[in-house]
């Protein structure tokens, strides 16, 4: 009985991989009407306002959670700021359970006497980053909030720079442009620096430019109070407070502004599986952030394309599902076509390979531009340009399980990414990703099989697409497995090298 069933199992394989080709061609052809609101408004993102006669009062909020080697460096950087004394106050909100906290105290004493610096400590971790910053807003009176990670260095004028925005009694928010400190250090962190320039040259850039909503990163970006506090404050129930409150702000009639030209350097991760974990958590909590305030978004009254725009930002991460169910579905279709159980039509085989080829054109685009437009792009970043594809590819597994989990009502723990500060990364604790790399290496191998299968169907293009899946589930999986495999090595905290900013 089962051989007359493999036709119509063929026929319901290839109306499905259609329909999530054309889905997915949705997403990458997005990427390539953002390239195109770029480079519309490539003139229209003002660079810097006058700066004010009466300088507002700054609280600047450091949120740390055990950063022994970075710690420095960031005090050390906030210490060099060149706003005016008595309107700068810091706040240094330690929740630290090792020796970051004793590393504070050994340093707050060095610093400049006219700095007013306080070391705050909680009773209790609750809320997380989220709560250690609404247990600081209570603790100001200033009328803007400035927020760095313990892994950012911000520049000496960054202050001066972004507060002369705040004229705009309308303005709630203003965010710089991440830049990075260690892109250089391995392939990975080089295409993290890809993947990061692309999102705030060409969607920050095409969002702010057009009035869309975007928001504010979690850090390198200073809020008005009373932006924060007309729109809820800072609440914990997602993974992502930051989108969140961006999302709150917005819908409530506030203003964001995006500064390209204001740089501020931070650390990328330098193992997998570090920089999966961050991912797994900035893809939950915008799946968690989606559930909370899309309904408000779409009952507001905003026009269309803020809406649908809105709606791709924090919906994103879609694609990885549709990806993955791609990855499944294609290699018993190309089995069965093998078997003669069913034929390619032509017009099968163009909306097989015709839509991913356009996505992937406006994808590469996306990339390239960015590149472009802060003057990086050379021989070296093309060819490097598929290769954010592969890992793209190879992340499937793990977003696949962060949007599912984001749909679940547990918010979940909010888990640090390690900074290294120069140390060598197998010096940083262990951060263990049980199976999933496991499956990302077996489905790397179906990958391939079905990359195989296609060339000998003569379905180039879709070998082409899922030999490019297998590689970057490989490299994620086998880089993955080496970090299990190494694990940590633990030093002495104060022998990790900090190299302090330049004045």
């Amino acid at each position: 009985m089962l051989p007359p069933l493999l036709p119509a199992l063929a026929d319901l394989l290839t109306v499905c991989q259609a329909l999530v080709v054309l889905a997915l061609a949705v997403f990458g052809l997005h990427r390539g009407y953002l390239v195109w609101l770029h480079w519309r408004t490539r003139t229209r993102l003002h660079r810097g306002a006058t700066a004010p006669a009466n300088w507002p009062s700054v609280t600047v909020q450091l949120p740390l959670y055990n950063e022994p080697r970075v710690v420095r460096r960031l005090l050390h950087a906030v210490a060099r700021f060149d706003y005016p004394r008595d309107r700068l106050r810091v706040q240094v909100l330690d929740d630290s359970t090792d020796a970051t906290s004793a590393i504070i105290a050994s340093v707050l004493p060095d610093l400049p006497r006219d700095l007013v610096i306080e070391h705050v400590r909680r009773s209790d971790r609750r809320g997380y980053k989220a709560g250690a910053l609404a247990h600081g807003l209570a603790l100001s009176e200033s009328e803007l909030i400035a927020v760095f990670d313990a892994d950012f260095v911000p520049p000496p004028s960054f202050l001066r720079d972004l507060v002369p925005e705040f004229a705009d009694l309308r303005v709630g928010m203003v965010q710089a442009r991440w830049e990075h400190l260690n892109a250089g250090t391995s392939l990975l962190t080089s295409m993290q620096r890809l993947l990061l320039d692309a999102h705030f040259v060409i969607e920050h850039w095409a969002r702010a430019a057009t009035g869309r909503f975007f928001n504010f990163n979690g850090t390198a970006g200073v809020f008005r109070r009373a932006c924060i506090e007309q729109a809820g404050g800072w609440q914990h129930d997602t993974l992502t407070e930051d989108l969140d409150l961006s999302y709150r702000a917005q819908l409530a009639g506030w203003r964001f502004v995006y500064r390209p030209d204001a740089a501020c350097p931070a650390e990328l991760p330098v193992r997998m599986n570090d920089f999966l974990s961050q991912q797994h958590r900035w893809a939950k909590g915008a799946v968690q952030t989606a559930r909370k305030v899309l309904p408000r978004l779409w009952r507001a009254r905003l026009p269309l394309a803020t809406k649908l725009e809105g709606s791709f930002h924090l919906l994103g991460n879609v694609g990885f599902l549709l990806l993955l169910v791609l990855m499944l579905v294609t290699l018993p279709l190309q089995v069965l076509r093998l078997l003669g159980y069913s034929d390619t039509p032509e017009l099968v085989r163009w909306v097989e390979g015709a839509p991913l080829a356009a996505s992937l054109a406006c994808v590469l685009l996306h990339y390239g531009v960015a590149q472009q437009t802060l003057g990086r792009f050379d021989l070296h970043s093309a060819l490097r340009l598929p290769l954010v594809l592969a890992l793209g590819a190879g992340m499937t597994v793990n977003a696949t399980a962060a949007f599912f989990a984001g749909l679940g009502r547990r918010t979940g723990e909010f888990r640090r990414t390690p900074k290294a500060g120069g140390a060598a990364p197998y010096q940083l604790g262990r951060n263990s990703r049980g199976a999933f790399l496991w499956l990302e290496l077996l489905l790397a191998g179906w990958c391939a099989t079905s990359a195989v299968l296609s060339w000998a169907l003569a379905q180039h293009w879709t070998a082409v697409f899922h030999g490019l899946f297998a590689a970057g589930l490989f490299w994620v999986g086998a880089s993955s497995l080496r970090d299990e495999l190494h694990g940590p090595t633990p030093e002495p905290v104060d022998a990790a090298p900090q190299v302090e900013p330049s004045a």
